[in-house]
């Protein structure tokens, strides 16, 4: 039986998803933990602790270096979200563009006139609000991901040209884009030729102030910046700065800040929105869901996907028993774990290890039950963080 801990408020569906499948809830020392945004310190660790899922996709919010260090296995659920995120920015390309936000708040600032006078006043100076079609603009698209070839399939169908950028694009995100995607060597080529610019990145510390004075000299002059993905992606200062010598002509974030704020009252050129994201009710059942089922598969056939710390493993299981054992990647450690499952002449039919960095996981199926002797002489050896059988 294994247990699990929630943290925030998680949706209904991945909380049934852990209780159908026998998981059963301990708030002191369970197995895995089930968050969203909540931030986790090393006091959160108790030490049954083998799984962190994150119901969405960012995890600046996690300790990921000492999770790691104590073999804990931090997953996140890319794509839960991807559509939520998409729409939004298809929003904001559109309130960037067509002077909703400004002719909205004229409309209402009507409520007291007459319908012939109020027609008139419409017609006569919705010219104020002029604006331009997305179709035939170029939109820069940064990290393309989940949420970045989504977009782009959908951009694409609205007649906008695309150019994206991702040094670490994988295989199966590169078959999800538009044949039509242009792709750029450099982050300098994209800025320099875009109308629109959207942000879809992790923030680590190689994203940490992407877009700043020294990548916004690059910008096409009146470009427009949306950044859904990490507030610390861009640096506000500069982009203000850049909005003050029309460098940009406007920025859509998520993230509002007191800088942000305060120009934002004075003018029409930041569109600030309060983390609306992933927020859909949609998004949070599959992230939700996904988080779930990652636990689920991790602590009962030691399966790994979407971790942003260990490597994906994946071993179709053989046998009743399978051992589990997360360890250093360090020569000789393999070796030592297989001769001691020999010293008892147990068979293996089959086996997978895998690495990342410095850590590693090794899952082996078994013919018969290894015994608690077993299992411990393999703890004891240097470099095991944790063994169980499951």
């Amino acid at each position: 039986m294994y247990t699990y801990k929630i943290f925030n408020n998680i949706s209904q569906e991945g909380i049934d998803c852990l209780n159908d499948n026998g998981f059963v809830v301990d708030t002191k020392n369970p197995d895995a933990l089930i968050i969203r945004s909540q931030i986790l310190k090393n006091s959160n660790f108790n030490k049954s602790l083998k799984c962190i899922c994150r119901a969405g996709a960012g995890v600046n919010h996690i300790p990921i270096e000492k999770a790691t260090q104590k073999g804990i296995v931090v997953f996140n659920t890319p794509g839960g979200n991807a559509n939520a995120v998409k729409e939004l920015v298809i929003c904001g390309l559109l309130l960037s563009s067509r002077g909703i936000i400004q002719g909205n708040s004229y409309a209402q600032s009507l409520k007291n006139k007459k319908p012939e006078e109020l027609t008139n006043l419409v017609e006569t100076n919705k010219k104020n609000f002029k604006g331009s079609e997305l179709k035939g603009k170029t939109i820069g698209i940064i990290g393309l991901g989940a949420i970045g070839s989504l977009l782009a399939q959908s951009v694409d169908s609205m007649g906008m040209k695309i150019i994206g950028y991702d040094p670490n694009i994988s295989i199966d995100s590169a078959w999800q884009l538009p044949k039509e995607v242009e792709k750029a060597d450099n982050l300098k080529y994209l800025l320099s030729n875009s109308d629109y610019i959207s942000l879809h990145v992790p923030l680590v510390k190689e994203t940490r102030d992407l877009i700043s004075k020294k990548t916004l000299k690059y910008v096409k002059n009146g470009a427009k910046l949306i950044n859904l993905s990490r507030g610390p992606i861009v640096n506000n200062k500069d982009v203000l700065s850049a909005l003050k010598n029309k460098t940009l002509s406007s920025f859509v974030t998520d993230f509002p800040a007191p800088e942000l704020v305060i120009r934002a009252n004075k003018n029409s050129d930041v569109i600030l929105l309060p983390h609306l994201g992933a927020s859909t009710k949609e998004a949070e059942i599959n992230c939700a869901v996904m988080a779930s089922e990652q636990a689920i598969k991790f602590l009962k056939d030691g399966e790994i996907i979407n971790s942003v710390n260990f490597p994906k493993v994946k071993l179709g299981r053989t046998t009743k028993y399978r051992m589990v054992i997360i360890h250093k990647d360090e020569p000789g450690v393999l070796g030592s774990i297989t001769a001691e499952i020999a010293l008892k002449n147990l068979n293996i039919p089959d086996m997978i290890n895998k690495s990342r960095g410095e850590i590693a996981i090794t899952i082996i199926d078994l013919d018969s039950k290894p015994s608690n002797k077993t299992i411990d002489n393999i703890r004891l050896i240097p470099s095991i963080l944790s063994v169980r059988v499951c």
